[in-house]
């Protein structure tokens, strides 16, 4: 088993960052629920535990707290913020709540440049967010920063390798926090930094293939990144016992139901089984203008079709689904920490009685880039593996009012100019998602010496690191003035193109 480090979550909302600035350092690492036992710990003895931050205060009746026996096992300790706050409690301190709050960027000095602050500046900035903080130092330990509010902004107990930090060394508002980071992992943990993609590969392969032995796997092939991934590793691990079902709903951007099957059945080889249900999808929708109803019409229907896909099958044990890491954390409550439960978007969800299946889920303990940089290895194409986000309805949900044949062409051939044009842009991966939009409005026009009255088409174009927030990206005018040329010269049917500002939130990064 590979070295890791363990995080208890407390809730806070970066958490996940420090999972993934640990990652970015090769080495791996798991958040946990707060309240994970020594016990269990010891099973498989990670390098060291780091105590995230949290919402609650420790002064609070109630606030989460931790197996007291994770301060006996003897490897070493980090406290963020709330962790460090509940170590002081813990471990005979005293915390206090603050006379002023942290909130945002404070000057912190260095009182002592050994451990976790060893060739860093005397002063520098980090980013607070607390209110209460630790009035006095458990026995054995000293102060090693302060800020002008925070006498005690960094500690440390090196004899037990116990530290703590008051401020967020995750976030990309402290500058030195990388460094901060790498002591603790490499100097004081340890750690050699060595896990590798291609390692990860090797043991999810075998892993799956000694789970799945002989048997056959149904995998949902959505065309996006993920169950790409996922095709791509089981295909590796189990050959042409894999058969992925591709459901082209008729509801997908310009010619990307051939980029699958030729990717895939192909290049790869994988059993590839594709229905074209495009006019199964669209007669269900026809007069549907509701964007819930739209919505569970499309899940109805795709399960009606996998289902009999997958029945063609004859008896199968196992199914496979791109759930990755996020999904994982994001179904479990702010305090409880990770849990098993997916959200059910994520799922092949509502399958009947006579398909139950086992889950196989190889990607659920990587994030969306880890993904991605695993895709390259295994040899994807780029068109696939920098593929942006695409709801799972598709189109559908980006044609506001009723979906029709003409509907979904029109769209097709705008996001179609949408994507030429993102593409040219040198900095084009900075946009988490850019797309076309078809309004259920008509304007007037005019194009040669004759008046039009005809379609809007709205162009949305954001940046994010996750999708749970995101803000307009600024696209060049001279983008925009290509784009919307282009759609009103070139798109039979559309005079006008408009450029969504609004962020997330307020506004959803879809429309409907």
């Amino acid at each position: 088993m590979h070295e890791w480090i363990a995080i208890l979550d407390f809730g806070s909302q970066y958490s996940q960052l420090i999972a993934r600035r640990l990652r970015e350092r090769r080495v791996y690492c798991e958040l946990l629920r707060h309240d994970t036992t020594a016990a269990r710990l010891r099973e498989r003895p990670p390098r060291g535990i780091i105590l995230s931050g949290g919402p609650a205060s420790v002064l609070e009746k109630g606030a989460p707290g931790c197996d007291p026996g994770l301060y006996a096992m003897g490897v070493p300790l980090l406290g963020v913020c709330y962790g460090m706050q509940l170590m002081g409690r813990d471990l005979g301190g005293a915390v206090r709540p603050g006379e002023k709050r942290e909130y945002g960027l404070a000057r912190l000095e260095v009182l002592e440049a050994d451990a976790l602050f060893r060739a860093l500046p005397e002063t520098m900035p980090v980013w607070m967010s607390h209110g209460d903080q630790v009035e006095r130092l458990p026995p054995g330990f000293r102060a090693l920063a302060r800020t002008a509010t925070c006498p005690h902004a960094a500690m440390a107990d090196d004899a037990r390798r116990m530290y703590g930090l008051q401020f967020h060394p995750e976030v990309v508002h402290t500058p030195h926090g990388g460094e901060i980071l790498n002591h603790f992992l490499f100097n004081i943990c340890g750690c050699s930094g060595d896990w590798r993609m291609s390692s990860i590969i090797e043991e999810r392969v075998a892993q799956m293939r000694e789970r799945i032995g002989g048997e056959h796997v149904i995998l949902g092939l959505s065309g996006g990144v993920d169950s790409s991934v996922v095709a791509a590793l089981l295909h590796r691990a189990v050959g042409d016992r894999l058969h992925a079902i591709f459901v082209d709903n008729g509801l997908l951007r310009y010619k990307e139901a051939e980029q699958v099957r030729d990717v895939f059945a192909n290049t790869f080889g994988v059993d590839l089984r594709a229905p074209s249900a495009g006019p199964l999808f669209l007669e269900r929708l026809r007069g549907v203008t509701d964007p819930e109803q739209k919505r569970k019409i499309i899940g109805r229907t795709f399960i009606d079709v996998f289902a009999d896909e997958a029945r063609k099958l004859g008896p199968v044990r196992f199914l496979a689904q791109g759930t990755l890491y996020p999904d994982v954390i994001e179904s479990a409550s702010p305090i409880g920490g990770p849990s098993a439960t997916i959200k059910s978007h994520h799922n092949v969800g509502g399958l009947p009685p006579d398909l139950q299946f086992e889950l196989v889920e190889p990607l659920r303990d990587l994030f969306k880039d880890e993904v991605r940089q695993m895709g390259r290895e295994l040899g994807l194409p780029e068109s696939i593996v920098d593929r942006q986000p695409f709801p799972g309805p598709g189109l559908a949900v980006r044609i506001l009012g009723e979906v029709t044949p003409g509907a979904v062409e029109t769209l097709q051939q705008a996001d179609l100019r949408v994507q030429e044009e993102i593409a040219k842009l040198p900095a084009h991966r900075e946009i988490w998602q850019a797309f076309a939009v078809l309004l259920p409005v008509r304007s007037v026009g005019v194009m040669g010496d004759g008046r039009t009255y005809e379609n809007v088409v709205a162009v949305r174009a954001v940046s994010s690191q996750d999708g749970m927030t995101a803000d307009w990206y600024r696209l060049p005018y001279e983008t925009l003035d290509a784009i919307a040329r282009r759609i009103i010269n070139e798109v039979r049917g559309v005079n006008r193109v408009v450029f969504d500002i609004s962020s997330k939130p307020p506004s959803t990064i879809e429309w409907e």
